[in-house]
């Protein structure tokens, strides 16, 4: 969250956005979040932001690692800069009553149907992206070298930088020398945040399958029920953060999902259990540690089972991803521009999250991947909260507010159309023209 206190939200377009860049970036904001895509289906959406991009006259190529779209702009010899942004949706039910709400469905794995929304702000970041890159092309005698605007696919599954990278972005375009993102959050629209070392934490899910043996629940002495393991299983994770971390470490270990049986089948006790758990921290060897303790917790209580015992459970790391970091030169580059864009009383500085997501691939976390050295990335946060939403929320501390505020994957989550684009495009573009040669 910011550190001290925020003023009130700008009233004002920000300073050096087109009126006719703002009205192409809100059109494609407004069709983006009418039709929202889940992560690796988002065809349509890449569609959108690629003819976005030709139309501002990068040269795009699609399907680059799935659904992601990357755009070239050369402008001479000088540094490859790079600016992301997202491209997928979230299953949630829109809730914002707002005139462009999404009313999108897609199947779900279990072969049900379910609703999405861009209930974190990804179309609002293509959108900007989008402004951008137009403007940056519009303006190209101002700088020297090639611009990389990347549209990737599966975020919201940590999965679409590592396929991006797999195939081959870093290759078949110019490897980038710096790597620029924002993200949206529940501050006013017309501010930006930066952090001081770790942005985002870095993460990993698991799978945990509990084996049982089923039966009839007029009998249980005849069953294994492996609902009453994982309720245990939910319970005694909670004192992995409580007695295994040191107060004041930075870590969360959340259930965030447990399956067993089928609707209405309470008359039989279930075979397996299934939970997913997500464990994060700022620091590889924290995220370790918490993973050890969730495989020995999961283990002891399924011994204690009746016996003769089911089979060991198993464990599946569904997704992991490395804490963002941004690169301190960098981010005190991009803050000075914002500065000198905005003001001082418009950027302000933003503790680490717990949040994590797959940008940190890009740099040197990803080198593995890319074998890239030497990338530098930069982060910050783009407020959304428009000026009656903020002045209208309760508690007086932006803390407080904040936390009384629809934040991002709620489905009520619903920026400011008009004054988180300006901010987001001349962020992207203050940025941007700090890490690409001047003449």
């Amino acid at each position: 969250m910011p550190n001290g206190p925020l003023p009130a939200p700008p009233s004002v377009p920000a300073a050096g956005v087109p009126r006719e860049v703002l009205a192409r970036a809100a059109e494609l904001y407004v069709a983006l979040h009418r039709d929202p895509e889940l992560s690796g289906a988002e065809e349509r959406t890449a569609a959108r932001f690629a003819a976005a991009l030709r139309g501002a006259g990068l040269d795009v190529a699609a399907g680059v690692g799935g659904h992601g779209v990357v755009g070239v702009l050369h402008n001479g010899p000088g540094p490859v800069v790079m600016l992301r942004a997202e491209l997928d949706a979230l299953p949630v039910r829109e809730a914002t009553g707002l005139p462009y709400a999404s009313e999108a469905t897609a199947p779900g794995p279990d072969g049900g149907t379910l609703p999405v929304m861009h209930a974190c702000g990804h179309d609002a970041h293509l959108a900007a992206l989008a402004g951008a890159a137009e403007t940056l092309a519009a303006g190209a005698d101002g700088w020297r070298g090639t611009l990389l605007a990347v549209g990737q696919p599966a975020e919201e599954t940590l999965s679409g930088a590592a396929a991006m990278l797999g195939d081959g972005l870093y290759t078949r375009f110019p490897a980038p020398s710096a790597v620029l993102a924002q993200h949206l959050v529940p501050l006013p629209a017309g501010m930006v945040a930066h952090a001081e070392g770790p942005l985002l934490a870095g993460s990993v899910t698991l799978r945990v399958v509990l084996h049982g043996r089923g039966g009839h629940a007029g009998a249980p002495q005849l069953a294994a029920d492996p609902v009453i393991t994982a309720a245990a299983v939910v319970l005694r994770l909670q004192t992995v953060v409580s007695r295994e971390a040191a107060p004041g470490e930075p870590l969360v270990v959340t259930v965030g999902s447990l399956r067993a049986g089928a609707p209405g089948a309470g008359n039989v006790i279930a075979d397996r259990a299934t939970l997913e758990v997500t464990v994060r921290a700022f620091g590889e060897a924290a995220l370790d540690r918490a993973v050890a303790a969730v495989r020995r917790i999961v283990l002891a209580e399924a011994a204690a089972g009746p016996e003769p015992a089911p089979p060991e459970p198993d464990f599946t790391v569904l997704s992991r991803s490395s804490a963002t970091v941004p690169d301190p030169g960098l981010t005190a580059a991009v803050r000075a521009a914002h500065h000198t864009a905005f003001g001082p009383h418009r950027v302000t500085r933003w503790q680490p999250s717990l949040a994590t997501e797959d940008f940190a691939l890009y740099g040197e976390a990803g080198r593995a991947l890319h074998g890239v050295p030497g990338i530098r990335t930069a982060y910050w946060m783009l407020g959304a909260t428009g000026p009656r939403t903020w002045s209208e929320a309760p508690g007086p501390t932006p803390a407080s507010r904040l936390a009384s505020l629809p934040p991002n994957h709620s489905p009520h989550f619903a920026p400011h159309p008009r004054l988180t684009l300006e901010t987001g495009i001349t962020a992207l573009t203050a940025a941007a023209h700090t890490a690409l040669d001047t003449p």
